[in-house]
């Protein structure tokens, strides 16, 4: 019976300790600033910040506690100095608007910071006009998700990027609105985690950039009117599913960069308004399924570096060019897409063209090496060129064909 009643009593001081307190800072209440209230509470707690204006010189959290504003209470970072710096596991920091972070050529200055820690929540947060606006590393099982950032600067050097990931594992970065930036999502050495569900626009650089990481996957995003979409470099195992890249237009931009990767997956994305959709170099092993191509100057462009590619069931609508390259050797796959350029017919009815579709035109060979010659484009000349190309092949590469096109579009 001692026994029992020991192990009862031992369970509702557990209880307790886990459930916490809830203490109040802010206008009107007996500890009017945030600093007084993060020294005073404990871990497991609960620190309510009451609405207004908090001029306090970088807020360190360094237990673990759970931190939120009542109608986002305002963290000025006065241009001067970083405004909140969780070093602590298990931190909750939830509905703030954080402003104003400094900005430093030599220091990370952030509106939030998360140092070597796991099991972080940073939600339901507005950040404007800070260097980096959320900055991750060495963290682990950190999830940031239905936050709000934006930022106004015209030169790179004087901002850093929207959500920044750096030597992290199984991250989740969900839900978030990322603007004005010079990156809107950063990964580097990030492995394990997911992007999902982020509209990432109006960025300088990338939308979204990749760099060493991998076994990542990005899904359900929306990369729209950046400098580039999104760019990924010397990664592997990265999975691209139910994205949408549009309206990323400049010289030299793209949807989608892919540089020196391998073994991934394109599936189900939609790449539309882009002055090239997707341009691949050193790419291996890389299957591409289900993704429209529509309205883009050059849908893909695949250089001569690519290797074990494979195109099966997409769609290429309403692109100036279904497919560019920069040599004759071709060692990928192209089968079962559909291309609205194709002119052969099915006389079987099997749903396929009897004869292969070549996507690359001969003039846009040309165009790629003599770009100035894209001034003729429209012109008879160039018709006639491309006519007599596809019944003669001299310039285009001989394998790169369609060998089964679609005669319809597919419902994607």
């Amino acid at each position: 019976m001692k026994k029992v009643s020991w192990i009862l009593c031992c369970i509702l001081l557990f209880n307790g300790m886990l459930k916490g307190k809830t203490l109040k800072v802010g206008k009107g209440q007996v500890i009017a600033d945030i600093t007084s209230g993060l020294k005073e509470i404990s871990a497991g707690d609960t620190l309510v910040v009451a609405p207004g204006i908090y001029r306090e010189k970088n807020l360190v959290i360094d237990k673990s506690i759970v931190m939120t504003g009542i109608n986002h209470p305002i963290l000025d970072g006065e241009n001067t100095y970083e405004n909140v710096s969780v070093k602590a596991d298990w931190v909750t920091v939830d509905g703030f608007s954080i402003v104003n972070s400094g900005i430093s050529s030599t220091t990370d200055y952030a509106g939030l910071k998360i140092y070597n820690r796991h099991n972080v929540t940073i939600s339901n947060n507005i950040l404007n006009d800070c260097f980096f606006g959320i900055y991750a590393q060495y963290c682990r099982n950190c999830i940031i998700k239905n936050n709000r950032l934006s930022a106004h600067q015209v030169q790179e050097q004087r901002s850093g990027n929207g959500i920044h990931c750096w030597k992290c594992d199984t991250m989740q970065i969900t839900g978030n609105n990322v603007s004005g930036h010079r990156d809107g999502i950063y990964f580097e050495f990030v492995t394990n985690s997911i992007i999902w569900r982020n509209l990432s626009s109006g960025n300088m650089r990338y939308g979204l950039h990749f760099m060493f990481s991998n076994h990542d996957t990005y899904a359900a995003n929306v990369f729209e009117n950046n400098g580039a979409g999104v760019s990924v470099m010397f990664s592997n195992h990265v999975h691209m599913f139910h994205n949408t890249f549009r309206e990323n237009w400049g010289d030299g931009s793209y949807g989608l960069l892919l540089k020196e990767i391998s073994d991934s997956y394109i599936d189900g994305n939609i790449f539309e308004r882009n002055t090239i959709g997707i341009f691949m170099e050193g790419g291996s092993r890389i299957e591409m399924y289900k993704n429209t191509f529509r309205g883009n100057g050059w849908a893909l462009k695949i250089q001569a570096s690519c290797m074990d590619i494979t195109l099966k069931n997409n769609n290429f609508m309403s692109n100036t060019f279904d497919v560019g390259t920069n040599g004759s050797l071709v060692l990928n796959t192209f089968d079962y897409n559909y291309w609205d350029k194709y002119e052969g017919y099915d006389l079987n009815r099997d749903k396929t063209g009897d004869v292969p579709y070549r996507p690359v035109s001969m003039y846009s060979m040309i165009v790629e090496k003599n770009p100035p010659a894209m001034m003729l484009f429209h012109s008879l000349i160039t018709t006639l060129l491309d006519k007599s190309e596809k019944v003669i092949p001299s310039l285009t590469p001989e394998n790169l064909k369609d060998n089964h096109p679609l005669m319809k579009p597919l419902q994607l």
